[in-house]
């Protein structure tokens, strides 16, 4: 996928390179467990989550966060699960993911007019939750893919773990010519961290921002959707610490410094002109943008960097506000919400970013 392809990097001859089938974006489902208000999780949960000068300040926070509802399979407000170990949390994972990611691979081979025995690869992205045999097997079985589907678990990659997966699919599908299929499912609800009079600014913003959901993609060669151009990528490791995700004993725990959106601001713009550059465009030609939406400063950051206008960012903004931050399957949902439009974009980039620090970005083009 992208420049130079596959084909011309393994020596394949120009006739060869010529017939490899493009990566399409053919379906896309989505999947939510129950929803909950914003100030209603404050209210009947986070306010006495939080004691002392803290509390003042998570309010605040949960205030300006810029979401207005959030979906949670475990949901704090009917369970906490804040002093639960690990363990159980992992037990509870498996009984939560496992429909839900059901129900968003069932509308996308729908969308799509596929069965699951077509699919060739099945990817499946997931950072809140592990066990062996995992949402890929169990899936698989269950939708009845075939026994010789090849499947890729993405782990621990985080809120931008959506564009490396599409880029998987994307290569199975111009190398081999066959479906895939993307998965990104993630419940942030199981690791609500323990209450703590101590003032931990980067807990209480993971706490008023993340969410719950599934989103799968169906790739194949050709047809109408979205054409997967290129997908490209950047990491920073000399800020490797400003994001983190560690694996506690009480569940997993963010870290997530506040300059992360100065990391972002410097080295964004050259990402995306880069790769519009690479396919003769340019950012004025742009006319979709699905952007992760990590929280309102990442997203002003984007906008002005890119020299935005104030409406390209409302996809990501509005999918802030209706979901939440939902780790990887965010992305995809903004997308969702830019193919559902009345006037579909032509062109987006989509972007993430997680730890590394790591930036991602996709050029699509249709729908065709």
């Amino acid at each position: 996928m992208g420049r130079p392809l596959v084909g011309e990097r393994a020596g394949t001859s120009r006739r060869r390179v010529g017939i490899m089938a493009v990566p399409v974006i053919a379906g896309i489902g989505t999947a939510h467990p129950p929803s909950a208000d914003q100030g209603e999780l404050w209210d009947g949960f986070f306010a006495r989550h939080f004691s002392g000068t803290t509390r003042a300040l998570a309010q605040r926070i949960f205030a300006n966060s810029g979401v207005n509802r959030r979906q949670a399979a475990v949901n704090p407000l009917l369970e906490d699960v804040s002093d639960w170990p690990t363990e159980r949390r992992m037990r509870r994972y498996q009984v939560e993911a496992l429909p839900l990611g059901k129900e968003a691979v069932g509308r996308a081979l729908t969308a799509a007019g596929l069965a699951a025995g077509d699919v060739g690869l099945f990817v499946v992205c997931s950072c809140t939750g592990y066990a062996t045999p995992g949402l890929d097997i169990l899936l698989a079985r269950d939708l009845g893919m075939a026994p010789g589907t090849q499947r890729v678990f993405v782990g621990h990659m985080g809120c931008y773990a959506a564009l490396p997966g599409l880029g998987v699919a994307s290569d199975f599908v111009t190398a081999r010519g066959r479906p895939a299929l993307l998965l990104c499912a993630e419940l942030t609800s199981l690791h609500i961290q323990p209450s703590t009079a101590r003032v931990d600014t980067q807990q209480i913003v993971s706490h008023a921002l993340f969410s719950d959901a599934a989103v799968a993609a169906v790739v194949v060669p050709g047809g109408p959707g979205y054409a997967v151009r290129e997908v490209a990528s950047v990491t920073d490791t000399s800020t490797a610490d400003h994001m983190t995700w560690d694996v506690t004993d009480a569940g997993f725990r963010m870290g997530l410094s506040p300059k992360v959106p100065q990391v972002l601001s410097t080295q964004v713009r050259a990402l995306v002109d880069g790769l519009l550059a690479r396919h003769g465009t340019h950012r004025s030609e742009v006319d979709g943008w699905a952007v992760h939406p990590g929280g309102p400063r990442i997203l002003n950051v984007v906008e002005r960097e890119l020299a935005l206008p104030a409406a390209a960012l409302a996809a990501s903004r509005e999918t802030l506000a209706e979901h939440g931050n939902c780790s990887s399957p965010t992305v995809l949902l903004a997308l969702d919400r830019l193919r559902r439009a009345v006037d579909p974009a032509r062109r987006v980039v989509m972007l993430a970013f997680g730890p590394g620090l790591t930036l991602y970005a996709a050029l699509l083009e249709g729908p065709v």
